[in-house]
């Protein structure tokens, strides 16, 4: 069922109320209706968007969508409408840019619930100055976070070289930028992603260390099962959600050098609930097949699970 003009007003001025109602704790007051607890992630259908980081081909990005169409096309395509715009899909985070973004959000009904970004620098990295640099640059995409009213960020913990993940460097570079993101009411969140990285159980061993409620855990539905190991998966999606607050993101597959990874949604979605999740599930398609499609199918299986 669509959200009529005045549905979707009340659940954006709950949205906008929540995200600062205590500076010392985020607070979100979170929809709960399925369709509502849904989102679409812009990574989702990257060979659509035409990225300032993608090498140039004027007939393919002639063809390509402007980042500033994907929230009109979400909720037109799948009837959503919050997205997670990746940060490296902005063309740039400069303020007239940010309000040019603002004002199409604003005239296609959406909202940006979450941006992942890369921040240009390890958390971990042995330099001390590198690391200033990585936190520095978690603080520009706070700002960016803040311009477009959304209420969080997820940090990418890049690698360095042959350096192993160091929690405590990470820690305590995160715990900066957990401080700065409660200042600014936008929680940092914290993916299992990159299986060195960002293994599920070091990142829930940083969170833990950090003990800030504005620094959360991203759980991936299918993340960890690229391990190969499916017990390890869903301890690990176990370990997250425990640890999550208002965004995850919700995929069936992927596929990694021609091998399919799969999850059960049913068990996964239980995992959440079991947690008492009350966030946002965010659709990244990365299975078999044409993008939109996988999408609008995810969309579907998602509010069976929700209802």
């Amino acid at each position: 069922m669509k959200m009529t003009r005045r549905q979707f007003a009340a659940a954006s001025a709950a949205f906008a109320a929540g995200r600062r109602l205590n500076a010392a704790d985020p607070a979100l007051r979170f929809p709960t209706a399925p369709r509502e607890r849904l989102a679409i992630a812009s990574y989702s259908l990257r060979t659509m968007i035409a990225s300032p980081r993608r090498r140039p081909d004027a007939d393919a990005a002639a063809a390509r969508m402007d980042i500033k169409d994907f929230p009109a096309y979400a909720v037109k395509r799948f009837n959503v409408r919050n997205v997670e715009i990746l940060g490296q899909h902005l063309r740039s985070t400069d303020a007239a840019y940010l309000q040019e973004f603002r004002a199409a959000l604003t005239a296609a009904g959406a909202r940006v619930i979450n941006i992942p970004t890369s921040v240009g620098a390890s958390m971990y990295d042995p330099d001390p100055a590198k690391r200033a640099l990585a936190v520095e640059n978690s603080k520009k995409w706070i700002d960016t976070a803040v311009a477009l009213d959304c209420p969080s960020v997820r940090i990418h913990i890049q690698r360095t070289g042959s350096t192993p993940p160091d929690p405590d460097r990470t820690a305590e570079g995160l715990a900066s930028v957990a401080q700065y993101g409660a200042s600014k009411s936008v929680v940092v969140n914290l993916e299992n992603d990159d299986l060195y990285t960002e293994d599920a159980f070091f990142i829930v061993k940083v969170i833990d260390q950090v003990k800030s409620p504005w620094l959360r855990a991203l759980p991936d539905f299918c993340n960890s099962m690229m391990k190969g190991d499916e017990k390890f998966n869903y301890d690990a999606v176990k370990a997250m959600f425990s640890r999550a607050y208002n965004i995850s993101h919700l995929k069936d597959s992927e596929v990694e050098n021609g091998k399919v990874f799969r999850v059960d949604l049913a068990r996964t979605f239980e995992i959440a609930k079991a947690s008492g999740y009350k966030g946002y599930f965010s659709v990244e398609f990365e299975g078999e097949g044409d993008a939109v499609t996988g999408t609008e199918k995810l969309v579907t299986e998602a509010l069976k699970h929700l209802a």
